[in-house]
């Protein structure tokens, strides 16, 4: 199943047109904060992602979340985001409730795979200009939205029980839009991110990696359907506390 998934996505990117191709940085930062004694953590996640040619800042997300610890391999997340991007010259934020599966495994005796279902309620605003004056949020929709991600780690060490040294690290996200798809793109089908990194792991507490990503998105500008995509070095930052 998840092979079909994947086929489907990189099928869809391939079979469809690209109206405009982007080059930007990503720099993403995920924490989780295990609380002592208990089964709950927090989750932080927060990213800067350029706009094209690396000229400005397109979009900040704050993301907190408490995750509930079901089992060892098994994780309940709830949580809100502010996703801030830049429309017209200035800042709009969006914001978003969200609620997350995550499931993890070992593929063999020594290589990490996790499973991600996110669902998300997103308020999207809409912005405008009206007779000259500064754009402003006129009103906010609401979109639902769900996303499947799946990532593997490759210790190059070789060994179980890794806890330093470099790693390879190939994921893949679709995100598909479920209800009011006419407030988001409308369509089904929303964006895809492939994404492979080398990375480094300091300890069990701290990993860092940069890779490429490919972003590939559809959207819709009221009358035309086009496609854009983006290739994205990201820097990232793993902490586990």
């Amino acid at each position: 199943m998840i092979r079909s998934i994947l086929l489907c996505a990189l099928l869809i990117q391939s079979a469809s047109v690209v109206a405009q191709s982007q080059f930007s940085g990503w720099f993403a930062n995920f924490s989780t904060y295990r609380i002592p004694d208990s089964k709950f953590s927090i989750h932080f996640d927060g990213q800067l992602r350029s706009s094209d040619n690396w000229e400005s800042l397109q979009t900040y997300i704050v993301r907190p979340g408490v995750n509930f610890h079901a089992r060892k391999n098994i994780i309940l997340t709830a949580g809100y985001a502010n996703v801030g991007n830049r429309a017209l010259g200035q800042m709009f934020s969006e914001h978003r409730i969200w609620e997350q599966l995550i499931v993890t495994h070992n593929i063999g005796k020594f290589m990490p795979f996790q499973h991600r279902v996110r669902v998300e309620q997103r308020f999207i605003p809409v912005v405008a200009a009206m007779n000259g004056r500064e754009p402003e949020k006129v009103e906010s929709n609401v979109s639902h939205r769900v996303r499947y991600f799946v990532r593997g780690l490759l210790p190059f060490s070789g060994r179980a029980g890794f806890t330093k040294g470099f790693f390879g690290a190939v994921q893949n996200e679709i995100f598909i839009n479920f209800a009011n798809t006419g407030y988001a793109n409308s369509h089904a089908f929303d964006q895809n991110r492939a994404y492979g990194a080398i990375g480094y792991r300091f300890s069990s507490k701290f990993d860092l990696e940069a890779g490429y990503l490919h972003h590939y998105t559809m959207r819709f500008n009221g009358q035309n359907t086009f496609h854009v995509t983006n290739n994205v070095i990201q820097l990232a930052t793993y902490v586990r506390l």
